[in-house]
């Protein structure tokens, strides 16, 4: 284990959800949220020798929380952070990036060439399955519910967006993928966007739910006409080589300079229940939001 000073901390849809015990997962109590910190290396366990005091690093999972001055990290859910990223970067890699990656590959089975629609492109899992997904030789679509949110994404990986407040964004991406449709989809709300991301898919398509927050009615015969998916992800069902994957292409990303987090609202700690509010009222996501420590 290591002890890590901690200068900024990601806050994710999941940790609200958890806070509010709306969540599957139901942890002991006190509960201290927070997966994603950046900071540097206090102090190290007797058996730790991949860091030392002093490392600046980041992580994609925390012992006692990240919600804190310091947190306690197994050595495998931390990793060294480039001086090419600063610490609210750093805290905004962990569950988007390792989530994105999953999604794109481990679960979608995502190859190059394919078309890949990110639906809710503009928050941090977002942002990072666009950048993932162009570097990876996909055609990136996305949605997003703001003009300056689809800007973003179109700086970050997305061949072309589309205004999910519009009301017919559903016949244009139809238009602009004439007959072949949308092989994969990154979905953020499926409560509200399932039943119309499978109208979407090409034969053989694939939808992965990263996000919901309720209940919604689909038509089952429309996986049977495509033969389609819907796949959940979930990195709490990561194995430990699977974590390993995401580490390597992801820490390969960061040397070869396309992985660039996109941090958005940011916080103070104290100001943290005032965070967990925007996070989940907010008109459209703008980039990672992350605590300052």
């Amino acid at each position: 284990m290591v002890l890590i000073k901690v200068h900024a901390c990601g806050v994710n849809p999941v940790e609200t959800y958890i806070r509010s015990g709306t969540h599957a997962r139901k942890p002991a109590l006190p509960y201290t949220p927070g997966t994603d910190v950046a900071g540097v290396i206090e102090a190290v366990g007797a058996h730790v020798t991949v860091f030392k005091k002093g490392d600046r690093v980041f992580t994609n999972g925390t012992i006692s929380g990240g919600y804190a001055d310091y947190t306690v990290a197994a050595a495998d859910t931390v990793f060294p952070l480039s001086d090419k990223l600063d610490f609210k970067q750093g805290a905004a890699i962990g569950i988007p990036y390792f989530t994105a990656y999953r999604a794109l590959f481990q679960k979608g089975h995502a190859k190059p060439g394919e078309t890949v629609l990110v639906h809710g492109a503009s928050g941090g899992v977002g942002i990072a399955a666009c950048q993932i997904a162009r570097a990876y030789g996909l055609k990136v679509l996305g949605t997003a519910g703001t003009e300056e949110g689809m800007n973003i994404v179109l700086r970050n990986g997305a061949h072309k967006m589309f205004n999910h407040r519009e009301a017919d964004y559903v016949d244009k991406i139809k238009e602009f993928t004439v007959v072949q449709g949308v092989d994969v989809i990154i979905e953020m709300l499926a409560n509200v966007n399932l039943a119309t991301d499978l109208q979407l898919l090409s034969p053989g398509g694939r939808v992965m739910i990263v996000g919901s927050r309720g209940p919604i009615e689909i038509y089952p015969r429309d996986t049977m006409m495509k033969e389609s998916s819907i796949i959940g992800v979930s990195l709490f069902c990561a194995t430990k080589k699977s974590m390993h994957e995401c580490e390597t292409a992801l820490l390969a990303g960061i040397e070869a300079g396309w992985l660039k987090p996109v941090v958005g609202p940011e916080y103070p700690l104290e100001k943290v229940a005032k965070a967990h509010e925007h996070l989940i009222n907010s008109s459209g996501a703008l980039g990672k939001m992350v605590l300052l420590i």
